[in-house]
């Protein structure tokens, strides 16, 4: 396993981690991610420990703290061996105050996440989403004082926009805060959105990227093929959360791709996907999902070989798309907004 520094931190992470939100699968949503027990929780962390991974990333909000309660006791008697990445700001509740980056909330939310992981501290802490209404300065305070009490090791953020990541950096900065080390973000072949400002603003302020969604809800993983139909017992077809709508013919263009670099170096077409985002800048840590040990088997055969350039650039020119305003203008302009090597 290869390991490498979340952003500017002192932290060694695996590049690749455990997602546990197949964990539980209570209520309507995250039933249709999976709904794996403890017992089989239990295999899989040890799966992942004989590979030299060691990162399992969780939420309170996946099925409602069940897949950190079940995360909880898998690990059980390992704490020592793992990192725990886990979030908060969305909704846990009824109440007024059940959701958002609020002191009031964060201190209860992350009281709340150790009672049922049984542990004393989180090693990642992430603001799952950006909180408009809260003031920044409270959020980034309370993140401290959990910093500063033991509970939280390192703090990251997940799913915001340019200003919002850059505005929390500078107010941490400003007052002697903890930073955030790490972006965790949607990020694919099929969603390179991450690459115009996200990708460049990490670059410039050492911010690493954990990536979520590396195939795409399983569009990458090689069952949606041309001219053979969508799959419908797959998360997508069961209403499990597809994102943006994707232009079928751009997919099955990139699958046809991955499928002939597959053929060509008998790997997988799922394996093949994870590896080219591996290799992107800022890219510290891939988090792969999986409802099977099988499944799990073969995302972790991802690591420890790479795609050779050329593979890379027939990956890159078959999923490059058409920018929006004001990245279309710059890379018009690479001598004055110098951009990694693909969009030159």
């Amino acid at each position: 396993m290869e390991y490498r520094q979340l952003g500017a931190s002192g932290l060694r992470v695996p590049v690749l981690s455990f997602g546990t939100g197949t964990f539980g699968g209570t209520g309507d949503f995250f039933k249709t991610w999976g709904n794996t027990g403890v017992d089989e929780a239990k295999k899989m962390v040890n799966l992942c420990l004989d590979a030299g991974l060691n990162l399992f990333d969780t939420a309170d909000v996946y099925s409602q703290g069940l897949s950190e309660e079940i995360l909880g006791q898998a690990i059980h008697g390992l704490r020592d061996q793992v990192l725990i990445s886990s979030k908060a700001t969305f909704k846990m509740g009824k109440g007024p105050n059940d959701f958002g980056s609020s002191r009031h909330h964060l201190i209860k939310s992350c009281e709340n996440s150790l009672s049922r992981l049984k542990t004393d501290y989180l090693d990642i802490y992430h603001m799952h989403g950006f909180d408009g209404i809260t003031p920044v300065e409270e959020t980034l305070s309370a993140l401290e004082n959990l910093v500063q009490s033991g509970k939280v090791r390192y703090i990251a953020c997940s799913n915001f926009s340019g200003w919002h990541a850059m505005k929390s950096l500078s107010i941490s900065e400003r007052y002697g805060w903890s930073r955030y080390v790490a972006h965790q973000a949607h990020y694919s072949l099929l969603s390179r959105e991450y690459e115009w400002e996200l990708m460049p603003l990490a670059l410039d302020q050492g911010l690493g990227t954990m990536v979520w969604s590396p195939l795409s809800a399983g569009r990458l993983a090689g069952r949606y093929r041309r001219n053979q139909g969508e799959p419908t017992d797959g998360r997508i077809a069961q209403g499990g959360g597809e994102g943006p709508p994707v232009d079928k013919e751009y997919l099955y263009s990139i699958v046809d791709e991955l499928e002939a670099i597959s053929s060509e170096i008998n790997k997988t077409i799922a394996q093949v996907a994870l590896n080219w985002v591996l290799q992107r800048p800022t890219v510290c840590n891939v988090i792969i999902g999986a409802r099977t040990e099988e499944q799990l088997k073969e995302n972790l055969g991802a690591i420890g070989w790479s795609l050779s350039s050329d593979h890379l650039k027939r990956l890159d020119r078959v999923s490059d798309r058409h920018t929006i305003y004001p990245y279309w203008h710059q890379r018009m302009n690479l001598d004055l907004n110098p951009t990694p090597d693909f969009y030159s």
